[in-house]
């Protein structure tokens, strides 16, 4: 159920984004991570939109995920050039990582959307 909310949040931010960076031409910034890079950039971080959700990727692999005002748990791992999430109950997912200072783009291949985020460090939340 947390996924698929995030899914649906992910695509309507990601169509907001897209047009953004499109207007801005900042489409060239994004990079994508490899493995290494991925652990380093996640290991203790908070991905989120600011707004619907956020998630805490403890350096145990632990995803702290909170999601509409809904709180969830799961796990994450760094699969060669791939960041894998498995929310408690639901299978594991793989994406690519693209980045752009603190602004993060998790990418499908295959699927043209995107859940597009900011890293930063996890914000204290009731």
């Amino acid at each position: 159920m947390i996924r698929r909310r995030l899914a649906i949040l992910g695509a309507f931010a990601s169509l907001l984004i897209a047009g953004a960076v499109r207007e801005t031409g900042a489409a060239d910034a994004f990079r994508q991570l490899k493995g290494r890079e991925i652990t380093a950039k996640f290991a203790g971080q908070e991905f989120t939109d600011e707004v619907h959700f956020a998630e805490v990727f403890g350096r145990d692999g632990t995803l702290a995920v909170i999601s509409m005002g809904r709180r969830g748990t799961g796990k994450w791992s760094v699969v060669g050039d791939a960041l894998c999430r498995a929310y408690d109950g639901e299978e594991q997912r793989c994406y690519q990582v693209w980045a752009s200072g603190k602004n993060v783009q998790l990418r499908q291949p295959g699927i043209d959307i995107s859940e597009d985020g900011i890293l930063q460090r996890p914000a204290a939340r009731n």
